[in-house]
C-alpha cells in the first residue's frame, strides 16, 4: 500500500482508514465468525480421511483423533507447522483432546484483522538494559523481565519479525491475533547476557536496534560476534544511527548544510555498517529518543529502511504509516503496568 506524501506528514487513524473500512467490513460482514457446519460454502464429504467430517475449498471440519496438535495439524492441512497459530486462533479455548471438533481455516484472508468491531493493532514493546541493581527507568531487572516474558508465553502472545509486521502494514499477511514485537535498544551487552537466555526459554524473539559507535566499545556493549550469533538465531538487528544523537536538533553554531551532511551520515551510513558486519540488509531504523522530522524520514526512505520507530506509545493497525511505527517504552517493573500494555485489538464498531 502506497505511502502518503511526505508534507502531509506520517498517516494516522483518519480519513484514510474510513475509506478502507467502509470498502471491506462489506466484505468481512459475512465471515466476521466462524460459520456453522452447515453454511460452510460448498461443504461437501470428500474422500474419506480418518477424521475429517467436512471440506471445503475454506476449512476443514476435523475430530480429533487423540495423538494431533495444532503444530502436526498445520503440517499436514497448511503445509507448514509455523502456521499452527491459524489453527489455534480459530479454535480459542478449544481442548485439543480426542473427539473434539476443530475447524481448520485453509485460507487467511483477513490480512489487516479488520472486523466489524475493530481492526488487529501490532504493540511493539520496548527495553534498553536488564541489571540487578536498577537506578534507571530505562533497566529492568532480570527476575522481572523473565516474568514478563512468561506472561507472554503462557497467554498466546507471539513475536513477529521486522518482515512479518512489513507484510502486515502493506496489506499482504495476516498475522496471529496476538501479535506483537520485542525490541532492546542501544546494543547494551546485557541483551545477550540476560534478554537473550529469557527469549529463547519462552520461544520469543527480538529486534535489537544498536548505535553502530557503542558495539564492542567496553565489557558493558555487546560485540558484532555477538550480534552475529544472535542473528543466526532468529534475533533481528536495525539500526539506531551512528552515535545516538538527537537527530532532530542542530549543534551549536552548525549550519543547516553541516546539520543535513551529519544527518545523513547517522541515517545512511549506519544502514551500510550494518549490512556490511553482518551481511544483510537491514530494513528498519529505531530514531534516537523517538524524534524525527521530514529531512529524517525522507533519509530513511532513501537509505532503504522499510520501518521506522519512535517512543509514541501506542499499537500499530495495517494502515499506520510504516517509516512512523509506535512503539511502548517499558519502564515499569510491575507485571499489571506491563499487562496494560499489551492491547492487541482496537474496538471500533461499524455495524
Amino acid at each position: 500500500m502506497a505511502r502518503l506524501n511526505r508534507s502531509t506528514g506520517c498517516r494516522r487513524e483518519g480519513f484514510l482508514f474510513f475509506i478502507i473500512m467502509a470498502s471491506l467490513l462489506v466484505l468481512l460482514s459475512c465471515s466476521a465468525s466462524w460459520p456453522i457446519l452447515d453454511r460452510i460454502p460448498g461443504a461437501h464429504v470428500g474422500e474419506r480421511v480418518k477424521g475429517v467430517a467436512f471440506e471445503s475449498e475454506e476449512y476443514v471440519v476435523y475430530i480429533l483423533q487423540g495423538e494431533e496438535n495444532s503444530e502436526s495439524l498445520a503440517e499436514r492441512f497448511l503445509g507448514d507447522r509455523e502456521k499452527s497459530w491459524v489453527i489455534e486462533d480459530a479454535n480459542e479455548g478449544v481442548p485439543f483432546v480426542k473427539n473434539q471438533t476443530v475447524i481448520i481455516p485453509l485460507r487467511t484472508d483477513n490480512k489487516g484483522g479488520l472486523t466489524a468491531s475493530g481492526y488487529q493493532v501490532v504493540p511493539v514493546l520496548n527495553y534498553h538494559h536488564f541489571l540487578e541493581d536498577c537506578d534507571s527507568l530505562l533497566c529492568i531487572p532480570p527476575a522481572v523481565f523473565d516474568q514478563q516474558m512468561k506472561y507472554l508465553k503462557d497467554n498466546g502472545y507471539r513475536t513477529v519479525t521486522m518482515e512479518d509486521l512489513l507484510s502486515f502494514l502493506q496489506y499482504r499477511q495476516a498475522l496471529p491475533k496476538k501479535s506483537l514485537m520485542i525490541t532492546i535498544d542501544d546494543g547494551y551487552r546485557s541483551a545477550y547476557d540476560v534478554a537473550y537466555p529469557i527469549l529463547k526459554r519462552y520461544g520469543l524473539t527480538a529486534t535489537l536496534f544498536i548505535y553502530t559507535d557503542y558495539v564492542g566499545v567496553s565489557d558493558k556493549a555487546i560485540t558484532w560476534d555477538q550480534l552475529k550469533e544472535l542473528n543466526a538465531d532468529r534475533f533481528q538487528i536495525g539500526s539506531h544511527t551512528i552515535s545516538h544523537s538527537d537527530l532532530t536538533m542542530k549543534k551549536e553554531g552548525e549550519s543547516e548544510k553541516d546539520y543535513l551532511a551529519r544527518i545523513k551520515k547517522e541515517v545512511i551510513d549506519s544502514k551500510q555498517i550494518i549490512d556490511m558486519k553482518l551481511t544483510q540488509d537491514t530494513i528498519a531504523i529505531a530514531f534516537p529518543f523517538g524524534r524525527y522530522n521530514e529531512s529524517i524520514l525522507s533519509l530513511a526512505e532513501q537509505a532503504g529502511y522499510m520501518l521506522g520507530f519512535s517512543v509514541e506509545g501506542g499499537g500499530n493497525p495495517f494502515f499506520s504509516d510504516a517509516l512512523c511505527l509506535r512503539r511502548t517504552q517499558i519502564l515499569k517493573k510491575d507485571l499489571d503496568s506491563f499487562v496494560t500494555q499489551l492491547n492487541t485489538f482496537y474496538e471500533f464498531s461499524l455495524e
